[in-house]
């Protein structure tokens, strides 16, 4: 079973943290260096089906639906994951834990599997390395500042 494993330190609280990785209006921003996924219908509630929806590519129509398995702000948010198309559903989760000044954050997303799985693992992992990497840091820097984002703001959808 392939899965993907990243752990990036930000110099941010949790709760900024969590903020911009649940935020239905935050997410686009920091996934624009991925597909640019926004998610549709999301709420960090148990139970919620939502669905991630990107710029279609060839052979993927650019959406994929989830269900809200495990929640426990600011420390957990654990989904499904599948392909609007069908195939194998895997699991995504964000673990968010204080460390130093800021926040630890560990992106898991496993349950790939053959080697189908472990292209995708491959594929995905590079492009969340980037997202968490670039995506979310610009986000985070820029939530407090005097341009930040503010819910209802056309920058902000």
């Amino acid at each position: 079973m392939s899965a993907i494993h990243i752990v990036r330190a930000y110099p941010h609280p949790p709760q900024k943290v969590w903020r911009a990785v649940t935020d239905p209006e935050l997410i686009p921003l920091w996934t624009a260096t991925g597909a640019g996924a926004r998610p549709e219908g999301f709420a960090t509630a148990v139970g919620t089906t939502f669905r991630f929806v990107a710029k279609p590519k060839p052979g993927w129509s650019g959406v994929v639906v989830c269900e809200v398995l495990e929640v426990r702000e600011p420390s957990l948010l654990r989904y499904s994951w599948q392909d609007e198309g069908g195939g194998e559903v895997t699991e995504v989760a964000y673990r968010l834990e204080p460390h130093g000044d800021g926040t630890r954050f560990t992106y898991d997303h496993t349950g790939f599997h053959g080697l189908g799985g472990f292209l995708m693992a491959k594929v995905l992992g590079s492009v969340r390395t980037r997202m968490l990497t670039t995506g979310l840091p610009a986000v985070l820097n820029g939530l407090d500042g005097p341009c930040a984002p503010r819910p209802g703001s056309p920058r902000a959808t």
